[in-house]
């Protein structure tokens, strides 16, 4: 009788963990981010924050699900002009381009898996992705103010 070794399936089994886990979703700080409207009430937001490199670039790549009132506040070192796509993205979103001062430059959505860049209208240092929609079902708009990023 021949003996059988598990060490084919270990390593198997291991790799799959290991691609599995490169695919799951990070979990990233998160902070509260306070949006003050033009002639309404604040708005509160919980963000995981995209500080990396590594970080921005997977954001919300193979989530399955956003739930309002969350998101993703992208963080760049210096004022430029940002551009988002959707690779591997599955949930519709909004975004917000933000300027240094907190200001909501521009709103847009974003639709799942087009890989055309949506671009801000003018340099920028933050991008904010919520569930779409979810932008005007709170009234925020441009020309609104993000607290709590700096």
């Amino acid at each position: 009788m021949e003996k059988v070794s598990f060490l084919p399936i270990f390593l198997i089994l291991f790799l799959f963990n290991c691609a599995f886990a490169a695919c799951a979703p990070q979990k990233l700080e998160t902070k509260e981010l306070i949006i003050e409207r033009s002639g309404a009430e604040p708005v509160i937001i919980s963000a995981e924050l995209a500080k990396t490199a590594e970080e921005r670039s997977k954001g919300l790549m193979f989530r399955e699900k956003l739930h309002d009132g969350d998101g993703m506040l992208f963080i760049f070192e210096k004022d430029q002009y940002l551009s988002f796509w959707m690779k591997n993205t599955s949930i519709p979103l909004s975004i917000a381009y933000i300027s240094s001062d907190g200001i909501i430059i521009d709103i847009k959505d974003l639709h799942p898996h087009n890989e055309n860049s949506v671009l801000s209208s003018r340099m920028v240092r933050y991008a904010l992705e919520v569930p779409q929609g979810w932008f005007s079902r709170v009234g925020v708009k441009p020309g609104d103010k993000v607290r709590g990023i700096q």
